[in-house]
């Protein structure tokens, strides 16, 4: 490790001077302070995304396990079509093509945009698990519900979801986790989050390694975080005697 410089955090993004304790005033930042920002731009694109997601995907996903055959249609349409379609390309089609066709889209910061195409990416898979999650449980929870006189909506809400949600904790901790590490796509649209940082520092101070590094360690850290929590909650909400309690 001789030959690294891990000073290079401590050096102003301007002229390459190291700062005391890391940190410039005003309009002069450091590396160390980028990389923050960018950081916070990363969190804050994947925990919108992930509640986009967790939204339009259970609500996709209840579709698929209804009885009309036509909100059967639109949630397989909608798994379907964000499902075969690479996300780099989707962010694209947000960015480039939908805007040109629906103008008001064309006010929307970038941002919300990559929010959106990422959500909804991942909205594809939640559907999956929350249809699973509903169909794992027994059919006569969904009869008795209806037999005491709930309406479907309300035998969803107060009878299946609750057991469904706490059975795919486990998969929405991964797909949690995998929005962080997909936000690094928004690179590609000009939003300053961790991937975007590693290249343009690398660039400017030539030191990849030390760079990368300390990017990575924030990507595991973000995920890590997801995973904890995700664990905790799985804990809480167990119910007793459910296989696949949280350790």
């Amino acid at each position: 490790m001789g030959n690294w410089d891990w000073q290079v955090f401590c050096k102003n993004t301007i002229d390459g001077e190291v700062m005391p304790r890391c940190f410039g005033s005003g309009g002069d930042i450091t590396y160390l302070q980028w990389m923050l920002s960018a950081w916070g731009w990363t969190i804050s694109v994947s925990l919108l995304a992930l509640v986009v997601a967790v939204v339009v995907g259970s609500l996709m996903g209840i579709l698929r396990t209804t009885p009309s055959k036509t909100l059967i249609l639109i949630g397989n349409a909608w798994t379907e079509l964000f499902r075969n379609i690479p996300l780099l390309v989707q962010i694209f089609l947000w960015y480039h093509v939908i805007p040109s066709l629906f103008l008001p889209l064309q006010k929307v910061p970038s941002f919300l945009l990559v929010v959106l195409a990422l959500g909804f990416f991942t909205s594809a898979r939640i559907a999956e698990q929350v249809k699973a999650g509903i169909e794992s449980l027994s059919k006569g929870q969904r009869y008795a519900g209806l037999a005491i006189g709930l309406t479907l909506p309300q035998t969803y809400r107060f009878v299946l979801l609750p057991m469904a949600f706490r059975i795919v904790i486990p998969p929405l901790t991964s797909e949690s986790m995998n929005i962080i590490k997909n936000s690094s796509v928004a690179f590609a649209v000009s939003i300053s989050e961790l991937t975007m940082f590693a290249m343009q520092a690398q660039e400017e101070t030539s030191r990849g390694i030390e760079i990368y590094l300390a990017v990575s360690l924030l990507y595991f850290v973000s995920a890590f975080a997801v995973n904890r929590v995700a664990l905790f909650i799985e804990n809480r909400v167990q119910v007793p005697g459910m296989i696949g309690g949280g350790k």
